[in-house]
């Protein structure tokens, strides 16, 4: 009995650990490409759920119904299952894990009752998503973060200096902070309150949008991410007893990628428009 009941302890933490493949499917009108409402709700919904996990790779396959020209259909197609990356993308997700983004045309409708025709041609017109995690979860390593608050006290900053605030990282889609943030950017306020000679704007950066586009915030549903984040930490510091006089902020969209992982392209930074006298400071 004790062995059995160790075997099956294995066989349930294999299961716990292991990550498996999940899929969505996003469906459309006859001859659209545009993500009706409902589905684009639906696909948010799904990316909150895949966001957290280190994945591999994601497949977009766009598939229309048994109606219309071959050559159309592989355009509609198309057309579809790129209407779906640029969602992932206005929604921060990196672009490199997409490794295909293909269009299949049509579907056949196979032996079915009559009544059932235009019920089976909807869950035609539709896009297929695959999402790979890595299997088995890859260990990864934690960057050293160096105390950022010390930034603040050093006795030569000044105007045009910029300091980025290293683990002041976002959630993917908001300006909400993850919880590991929280504690550094409280430190950060404490300097600043004691360094009231220094003047700033607080930029705020977005990840993995095309063209340089801001990001959709996921809670106004408006392209202004990269403000939205910057007006989180403004008003963050602006509560603690910062004066507003000395702050500014500005969305810089994606315009200034690190060119790492994408999270940290989820960041905010800070650049020093003026500091006082040195018979100013404390």
């Amino acid at each position: 009995m004790k062995k059995l009941v160790f075997i099956l302890f294995i066989f349930v933490g294999f299961n716990i650990t292991a990550q498996k493949q999940l899929t969505h499917e996003v469906y459309f009108e006859t001859d659209e490409y545009e993500v009706p409402e409902t589905e684009h709700n639906r696909l948010l919904i799904f990316l909150s759920e895949i966001e957290g996990l280190d994945i591999e790779k994601i497949s977009i396959y766009g598939f229309t119904d048994d109606r219309g020209s071959d050559s159309y259909n592989l355009v509609l197609s198309q057309e579809r299952a790129n209407a779906i990356k640029t969602i992932f993308s206005n929604n921060e997700f990196d672009e490199s894990i997409i490794t295909n983004v293909d269009g299949k045309g049509k579907i056949l409708v196979k032996l079915i009752k009559e009544e059932d025709l235009n019920k089976i041609r909807g869950l035609n017109r539709k896009v297929e998503i695959i999402v790979q995690p890595f299997n088995p979860p890859r260990e990864l390593k934690q960057p050293e973060i160096k105390d950022v608050a010390d930034s603040f006290k050093d006795e030569n900053l000044k105007a045009g200096d910029k300091i980025l605030l290293e683990n002041i990282l976002f959630k993917t889609g908001y300006s909400v902070l993850l919880p590991e943030s929280k504690k550094t950017l409280e430190d950060i306020a404490n300097v600043l309150v004691e360094r009231k000679d220094i003047y700033f704007t607080i930029q705020g950066h977005v990840c993995c949008t095309q063209n340089s586009r801001d990001a959709i915030d996921r809670k106004t549903k408006q392209r202004n991410l990269s403000v939205a984040r910057a007006k989180y930490i403004y008003d963050y510091l602006a509560k603690k007893g910062i004066e507003k006089k000395r702050m500014k902020y500005v969305g810089m969209r994606r315009k200034f990628p690190l060119g790492g992982e994408p999270k940290f392209d989820r960041r905010v930074e800070i650049l020093i428009t003026y500091v006082g006298e040195t018979k100013q400071r404390h």
